[in-house]
């Protein structure tokens, strides 16, 4: 049975179309899934992200624990600052691309992916082993309401909401303070290509919090927007999203990502060897290279469909993810292409939707980025 949320009423009474997403009882959309998507480029939208797991990190050696345990060298970051980082398996496998927030010198916060958290904590858990760190999972505790959009700062500052001061609040930074009078963890991240912030709070405050912002919102354009959204919005930006574009088959190096493997950190950690070598066949010519395709028609790449050369239908790669772009007008997706073949052409390939070979064009990521 799916688990729900703090705000499954608030969606429910909303009219909310729901589904069942890595065990959680999700909004898919509200109404109009462009309209979302929009109100999110244009003016601001607002999402439930409880689902998210939110395990803590403490004690002397927490930031030595997280060196070990994870790619990214946290120990190197600074308080009230956070990092994109990733936890990979032993052969260099991805378990879960997370954000981990350094709250003070001896207490992270680490953000995972719902279907994955309680295997992140367990990991977590088993690598500080003999470290003086101490982790807790304490995601049943937390409610994450995000307000994604270019009007969400005035939002939260032009309306009362808060009085934390987000003109001096980083990207990729996180301060405590209180929004509608609740206390918050306010952090400057997220995953729709714009500027925003993703508020913290204890599960019983996310309902009146909700409605605080729904109510401050409306005059600048706030609406609710569901996973539908946030995974075009995301997808834009070409951002990865676990079990499609990471895999527990795939490293970072696959993905592009090899700047999160901190190989210059001091002592080892878990998966180092076989990232190692992931590094250097990388370097030597990528078996595959995730790429931008854009269709030169309506019919949509989806998750799994084949990239095969137009000419002759040979496969040679497979969308990751795909769907319409409300901002560029037309299909888009993400796919993992063989590496030769990239070398080889940047033109005539098509994928292959249900039989039919739509022509694409490949092109770098991400489709979209926003003005700052």
């Amino acid at each position: 049975m799916s688990q729900t949320t703090a705000l499954h009423g608030v969606h429910e009474s909303l009219g909310a179309t729901m589904i069942d997403f890595a065990g959680w009882l999700m909004p898919l959309r509200y109404g109009s899934e462009s309209a979302e998507h929009r109100a999110v480029r244009t003016a601001a939208g607002l999402f439930d992200l409880s689902h998210m797991g939110e395990i803590f990190v403490s004690g002397r050696e927490a930031a030595a624990a997280l060196d070990h345990a994870l790619t990214g060298h946290l120990s190197a970051v600074a308080p009230r600052r956070a990092r994109y980082t990733m936890i990979c398996a032993p052969d260099g496998g991805v378990i879960d691309d997370l954000i981990v927030y350094r709250l003070s010198a001896e207490e992270f916060l680490v953000v995972a992916n719902a279907a994955n958290a309680e295997r992140v904590a367990a990991e977590l858990t088993a690598r500080a082993a003999g470290f003086d760190a101490v982790v807790d999972d304490r995601s049943a505790a937390y409610a994450l309401i995000a307000v994604q959009g270019p009007r969400a700062q005035a939002i939260l500052t032009e309306t009362g909401l808060t009085e934390a001061d987000l003109d001096g609040l980083k990207y990729y930074a996180v301060l405590p303070g209180k929004v509608a009078g609740t206390g918050a963890l306010i952090a400057r991240t997220g995953y729709t290509g714009e500027d925003g912030f993703e508020l913290f709070v204890a599960a019983d405050d996310a309902v009146p919090l909700w409605r605080a912002l729904i109510a401050a919102g409306e005059p600048y354009g706030l609406r609710p927007a569901g996973l539908s959204a946030r995974d075009t919005l995301r997808l834009e930006a070409g951002m990865p999203l676990y079990g499609n574009e990471l895999t527990a088959d795939l490293t970072p190096f696959d993905a592009g990502l090899g700047r999160v493997v901190a190989f210059a950190k001091p002592g080892d950690f878990v998966g180092r060897a076989a990232l190692e070598a992931a590094r250097d066949a990388y370097a030597a010519g990528p078996a595959r290279r995730l790429v931008g395709l854009v269709s030169h028609g309506r019919r949509i790449p989806r998750h799994g469909y084949p990239v095969v050369l137009d000419n002759d239908g040979t496969v040679v790669g497979e969308v990751t993810s795909g769907a319409p772009s409300p901002t560029l007008g037309r299909p888009i997706a993400m796919a993992y292409v063989r590496g030769e073949v990239l070398r080889d052409r940047a033109e005539g390939l098509a994928v292959d939707i249900r039989g039919v070979h739509e022509p694409v064009d490949v092109v770098d990521l991400p489709f979209y980025r926003r003005n700052t």
